[in-house]
Formats: C-alpha cells, structure tokens, sequence
C-alpha cells in the first residue's frame, strides 16, 4: 500500500440491515484502517435531545441542541466516536426511542451539515472505513472506494429481529430515499453488492479483494511513472 498519499476512505453506504457496520468492521480489521459508523453519530444526537427533552418534532430545537452540545471525536481501539462531554452512550443509541427519532433528526439540513463537518474530520485519524448513507455520494464524493450494500427486504427484516432492535424497514428506507438533504442513494460510481445470500465474511472479502488489487495497480502505475 502506498503510504505518501493521502489517507484512504473507503465509502460503505446502503439500506437499513444490509450489514454495513458488520461488513466494515471486519473490511476496516482486515486492512487495518479506523472504522467510523456515522448513523451512531445521528444516533448520539437523538439519544442527546431525549436526555435533554428537546422536542425532535421541531427542527429548530433540534439545530440548537446540535450547536451547543459539547462533543469532540475521539479514536478508542481503532474505532472513531463522537463523545458528549466525554461519555460514548454505546447501548443507549440502540434503544426503540432513539431509533424512533432518527430519521426524523436526520432529514434536517442544518443537522446534517454539522455531522458532515465532523465526519469529514475524521480523516485525521488515517485511512478510514466509513458507512453510513451517503458518504459516497454526501461525505466523501471525492474517493476512489465506493461500495453500496444492499440485500431483499424480508433478508433485512429477518436481520433486525434476530438483533433485537425493533424497525420498519420499508418506512425507513422510504424517510432515508425521500429527505431533501444527502437522500439514501448509490453513488456515483459505487459498487453494489447484493447481500441476500452471502455472509458477512463473502462480502467483505468481495471489498477487500477490490480494494487491495486496485491499490496494488495504483502503485505499480506511480512506479512506472517515477521510472
């Protein structure tokens, strides 16, 4: 891998339940990059205005809560976080309340500049495994390593009940494809794979496996040319 250039972000957007954070967990492992899961950041939000009990049916509220919380992102086993006041509430984003309120905090545009603005920032830590929906097309347009992940509606069902996290799938797929800002889309030139019936393990072998081969031709390319 060629270390002088730029840090490296590999894009992992696609629909609810088609094994983002799982896939680029083990993509970011395997390569040795820093995974940052970006619904965990809306997630984090929501989890703040319920604590806080902003009222998330006005945006307003909600953009001032985003301007004042005091956050700061931070790197803890190869993981990045976005942290309040210091505290990461790993489980507490998990729960039907927040899930219930995301999609809501996520479709407003002022929310959403200020989440890309950190996540952007996240290519402080180095090379970067990314998911979410819309780091292709949104976050990070300019990268080389798009990919979109996708699987049939009764296989993404069957995966959120068996996590046990309570979601309409087809709602939330429909809030995340009908906001007016970063809608649920395939990147401009993205890769989609259709998970239905591989396993996590296939298919992040199927990104590694691009990944490593187009870097290998990137870098015999630069040592041709430097010849």
């Amino acid at each position: 891998m060629n270390q002088s250039r730029k840090p490296i972000v590999i894009a992992i957007d696609g629909t609810s339940a088609s094994g983002k954070s799982t896939t680029a967990r083990m993509v970011a492992k395997k390569l040795g990059f820093k995974y940052v899961d970006t619904g965990a950041m809306y997630r984090t939000l929501a989890w703040y205005c319920l604590q806080k009990k902003v009222d998330t049916n006005d945006p307003q509220k909600v953009i001032e809560a985003c301007k004042r919380w005091r956050t700061r992102l931070v790197c803890e086993n190869d993981e990045v976080r976005l942290v309040v006041s210091g505290y990461y509430p790993e489980k507490d984003i998990r729960s039907a309340e927040v899930s219930a309120v995301v999609p809501r905090i996520a479709a407003i545009p002022a929310v959403r500049d200020w989440m890309k603005k950190k996540q952007r920032e996240c290519i402080k830590f180095g090379n970067l495994v990314m998911e979410g929906r819309d780091i292709g097309s949104n976050v990070f347009p300019e990268t080389e390593f798009k990919f979109y992940l996708d699987a049939s509606p009764e296989e993404r069902a069957r995966r959120r009940a068996a996590q046990g996290i309570p979601e309409n799938i087809i709602e939330r797929d429909r809030l995340d494809s009908q906001r007016a800002v970063a809608p649920l889309m395939i990147p401009l030139g993205a890769r989609v794979i259709n998970n239905s019936n591989l396993t996590p393990e296939e298919t992040c072998e199927i990104i590694v496996n691009e990944v490593r081969t187009r870097l290998a031709q990137e870098w015999a390319s630069d040592t041709q040319t430097q010849k």
